[in-house]
C-alpha cells in the first residue's frame, strides 16, 4: 500500500514539474520576439541585397574552433548587405525590448562596421532586394571602428512631431569596441521609463535616458529658447576686459633699439691662438688617381682633413669676441593694461522662445519590421550569430549564458594558450639572437669598446625590455664597427668630401625621401661628383 502511494506521489511530482516547464517555456516563447541561431543555412530566410554596389558574399560558416555556425562576411573591402523580414512588426513603445546579438571579429577590425539596423516597415520606402545604406531604419546598434572612430553605436532615428522629419540622434560617449578576436555579445535594453542600457558580454557599459540632452546629440527634445537670429550687437558694445593704460608713458631711458646681445668687451683672445692657420687643410697623403681626366672629371682637389695644429692649440682662424646678453636690452615698450571702465562683457543675442520646441513624454519609436546588416569593411571574417529580440531581460541573459558564454570561455582559454606559446617562442628567438650578439661582442676589433657591449647581459636578464635594448645594442655595434672600419673624425679622407659641398647621403638621411629632397639630392650629387670619385679611389 505504501509503495502504491509512493508511486502516485512520484507521478504527481513529475507531472507538476512537466507542467512548470511547459508554462516557463510558453512564458519564454512569448518573451522572444525573434531569434536566429544560424544553425541552419540562411538561404530562404535572409535576403541578400541585389544593389550593384553590394558585391560582398555572405556565407553560412562555422566559427573558428567551434561547431557553431554563423553568418559570415567572407570578403575584404566590399559592401555587404542582407536583411531578414520579421513575421510581425515589433512595437517598442510600451514594454521592455532587448536587442541582442553576437559578433566575432575573427581577423580583427581595423576599418569597418559590424552593426545591425532595425528597419521600419517597407511602406517607409524600401525592399529586401533593394536594401542599402539609405533604407529607413528605426535603430542602428553595434560596433564601428576606423581611424579615430572606435565605438559601439546606438542611433535612434526619431520622427520630429512638429516637422514630420526623421532625425538621427546619436548616443553620446558610447563604449569602445573590444580589441580582441573573441566572440562578444552586444545588448541594448530599451525600458518603458525611457532608460537605455548598453551591455557588452552582459556587463553594463553605458546607461542613458532617451529624453536627456546630456545623453543624445542632438537631443530628442529641442531647447525651449534659442538665440534671437535678428538681434545685433550694439556698435558701442565694448567686450575688452582690459585696455592699455592711456596715461602711461614710455620711460626716457627705455631704448627700444638696443640689441639683445652685444660683444663681450672683457673677453681676451686665448694665448696660443693660431690666427693664420686654417681649421681644415688638404690631406697631404691623398694623391690624384692615375685615371683622373681633368676635362671629364673636372679639376681634382684633395679632400680636406682637420688641421693637426689646431688640435694642439686653443683654436685656429680669425678670433672674434664672443657675444653676451645686453644688460640694457628691454625690447619694445608696451603700456601696462588696466581694467576697462567701459567693459560690458561678452555680447550674446537675447534668447527667444524656440518655435520648433515641443514636449515629449516618451520617444516616438517606429516599429521594427526587419533586421538588416549593411556594412562596409576592410576585413573579412566577421561572424554574426544568435540575433535576438526579446521583451524580457532575464530571457536575454539566459541566451547569453547558454549560447555565448561557453564559446567565449573556450576562446579565452585558447587565447591564453597562444599567448603563452608566443611568449615561449620569443624566449627561444631571444636565445638565438643573444648567442650571436655575444659572438659579435667577442670580436677583437671591439676590445676597446667592451663596456658598451656589456648592455647585452642586462637585456638578456630583463626580458620585458629586450626588444628596445636589442635595437639599441644593434645600433651601438653597427656604429662601432663603422667607426673602426672607416675611422673617426681625425681620418675623414676616406669617407668625407669637401665640406663646402652638400653631401648626398647626409641630405637624404636628415630630410627623408620626399620629391623635393630627391631633387636637392640630385643637384648635390652632380655638384659633388668629381670629389666623390677621388674619395672612392682613396678608399
Amino acid at each position: 500500500m505504501e509503495d502504491s502511494k509512493r508511486k502516485i506521489w512520484t507521478v504527481q511530482c513529475v507531472l507538476l514539474l512537466l507542467i512548470g516547464l511547459c508554462i516557463s517555456q510558453l512564458y519564454a516563447s512569448d518573451d522572444v520576439k525573434f531569434y536566429d541561431s544560424f544553425d541552419d543555412a540562411f538561404d530562404g530566410r535572409w535576403v541578400v541585397s541585389k544593389k550593384e554596389d553590394y558585391t560582398g558574399v555572405w556565407k553560412h560558416s562555422k566559427s573558428e574552433g567551434h561547431d557553431d555556425y554563423g553568418l559570415l562576411v567572407s570578403e575584404k573591402a566590399r559592401k555587404h548587405a542582407i536583411v531578414k523580414k520579421l513575421d510581425e512588426p515589433i512595437d517598442l513603445k510600451d514594454e521592455t525590448v532587448v536587442l541582442q546579438y553576437e559578433v566575432r571579429l575573427q581577423n580583427g577590425l581595423e576599418c569597418g562596421g559590424a552593426y545591425l539596423k532595425y528597419l521600419r516597415p517597407q511602406d517607409a520606402g524600401w525592399t529586401p532586394e533593394g536594401f542599402d545604406n539609405v533604407s529607413p531604419y528605426s535603430i542602428m546598434f553595434g560596433p564601428d571602428k576606423c581611424g579615430s572612430t572606435n565605438k559601439v553605436h546606438f542611433i535612434l532615428k526619431h520622427k520630429n512631431p512638429k516637422s514630420g522629419e526623421f532625425v538621427e540622434h546619436h548616443l553620446k560617449y558610447p563604449p569602445s569596441v573590444p580589441s580582441d578576436k573573441l566572440t562578444h555579445v552586444y545588448s541594448a535594453i530599451l525600458k518603458p521609463d525611457n532608460e537605455l542600457k548598453i551591455l557588452i558580454d552582459g556587463e553594463e557599459k553605458k546607461k542613458a535616458n532617451f529624453l536627456s540632452a546630456e545623453d543624445f546629440e542632438p537631443p530628442l527634445i529641442p531647447a525651449k529658447t534659442i538665440p534671437d537670429p535678428d538681434d545685433k550687437k550694439p556698435e558701442d558694445w565694448d567686450e575688452r576686459a582690459q585696455i592699455p593704460d592711456p596715461e602711461a608713458k614710455k620711460p626716457d631711458d627705455w631704448d627700444e633699439d638696443a640689441p639683445m646681445e652685444i660683444e663681450d668687451e672683457d673677453a681676451v683672445k686665448p694665448e696660443g691662438w693660431l690666427d693664420d692657420e686654417p681649421e681644415d687643410i688638404d690631406d697631404p697623403d691623398a694623391t690624384k688617381p692615375e685615371d683622373w681626366d681633368d676635362e671629364e672629371d673636372g679639376e681634382w682637389e684633395a679632400p680636406k682633413v682637420d688641421n693637426p695644429k689646431c688640435g694642439e692649440a686653443p683654436g685656429c682662424g680669425e678670433w672674434k669676441k664672443p657675444m653676451k646678453r645686453n644688460p640694457a636690452y628691454k625690447g619694445k615698450w608696451h603700456a601696462p593694461l588696466i581694467d576697462n571702465p567701459n567693459y560690458k562683457g561678452i555680447w550674446k543675442p537675447q534668447e527667444i522662445p524656440n518655435p520648433d520646441y515641443f514636449e515629449l513624454e516618451k520617444p516616438n519609436f517606429e516599429p521594427i519590421a526587419a533586421i538588416g546588416i549593411e556594412i562596409w569593411t576592410m576585413q573579412d571574417g566577421l561572424l554574426f550569430d544568435n540575433i535576438l529580440i526579446a521583451s524580457n531581460e532575464k530571457v536575454a541573459e539566459t541566451y547569453r549564458l547558454s549560447a555565448w558564454k561557453p564559446k567565449f570561455e573556450v576562446e579565452k582559454e585558447k587565447q591564453k594558450e597562444e599567448e603563452s606559446t608566443d611568449s615561449e617562442g620569443l624566449k627561444g628567438i631571444q636565445k638565438v639572437v643573444f648567442d650571436y650578439l655575444y659572438k659579435i661582442a667577442d670580436l677583437p676589433v671591439l676590445g676597446d669598446h667592451k663596456v658598451k657591449v656589456l648592455l647585452i647581459e642586462k637585456a638578456e636578464k630583463q626580458p620585458n625590455v629586450t626588444i628596445g635594448v636589442l635595437v639599441s645594442i644593434i645600433i651601438v655595434i653597427l656604429t662601432l664597427l663603422l667607426k673602426i672600419i672607416f675611422g673617426g673624425k681625425k681620418k675623414p679622407a676616406q669617407t668625407v668630401v669637401e665640406t663646402k659641398e652638400p653631401d648626398v647621403a647626409e641630405t637624404s638621411n636628415d630630410q627623408g625621401s620626399t620629391e623635393e629632397n630627391e631633387e636637392q639630392n640630385e643637384d648635390a650629387a652632380a655638384a659633388a661628383a668629381p670629389r666623390r670619385r677621388s674619395t672612392r679611389r682613396d678608399t
